[in-house]
């Protein structure tokens, strides 16, 4: 079919992303498949508020996410659009791959995960391939990210981690989360010994860089 002839139903793609550059040339180069139609492009802003708004205002079959938003995370975006937009296929797009955030991407119903310097094609036919029911993800990390890997932490290690990192005491903590202060102090412990750190703000940074946060 030539390229610059449109099938009667094109797939609907909406892009979020938050480079002006990038996301202007992923829109124009996806432009030109004959069967994809970039009917939105999202910059970031308040990303759960705005990207959703705008799935549920144009209903694309296919969201490309970044996973780094500003305001908020692709990965948070792909769970909510699970609830608010079922029929929406979610692919995640990347620059780094940490080896957390692909299972965090799974777990928010994402049909995808891929890293954003791959060929322009493969990525169309990735978007084609989620409107079947497969589940594309990038071979560069799907071994490693999947992998055995270090333990991941659960929901509330990551909780109080994530509200030590303005400096919030223990009892803050237990207050904001109607916790035990020994289960605060026995969140920090497990967190602090699954990243083999030696305090919080270590055990919160390397939680971040595995993508666990």
């Amino acid at each position: 079919m030539p390229r610059n002839h449109r099938p009667a139903k094109s797939i609907r793609v909406l892009l979020a992303e938050d480079q002006g550059m990038v996301r202007g040339a992923l829109a124009l180069l996806l432009g030109m498949e004959p069967d994809i139609d970039v009917l939105a492009q999202v910059p970031g802003g308040d990303a759960i508020v705005d990207v959703v708004h705008a799935v549920l205002t144009h209903r694309p079959d296919v969201a490309l996410l970044d996973v780094e938003l500003p305001g908020g995370s692709g990965l948070d975006v792909a769970a909510e659009l699970r609830d608010q937009a079922p029929d929406c296929r979610v692919l995640l797009l990347t620059t780094f791959g940490r080896p957390g955030h692909l299972r965090r991407a799974l777990a928010a119903g994402a049909a995808g995960y891929l890293v954003k310097d791959g060929p322009v094609e493969e990525l169309a036919a990735a978007i084609r391939r989620v409107l079947t029911g497969e589940t594309v993800i990038d071979p560069a990390f799907a071994t490693t990210a999947l992998g055995p890997g270090p333990d991941a932490l659960t929901p509330g290690e990551c909780d109080v981690l994530r509200a030590s990192a303005d400096g919030a005491t223990v009892a803050d903590i237990a207050a904001e989360f109607h916790l035990a202060e020994s289960a605060v102090r026995d969140h920090l412990s497990s967190a602090i010994g699954k990243t083999g750190t030696r305090d919080h703000r270590e055990a919160l940074r390397e939680a971040r860089r595995q993508g666990w946060l």
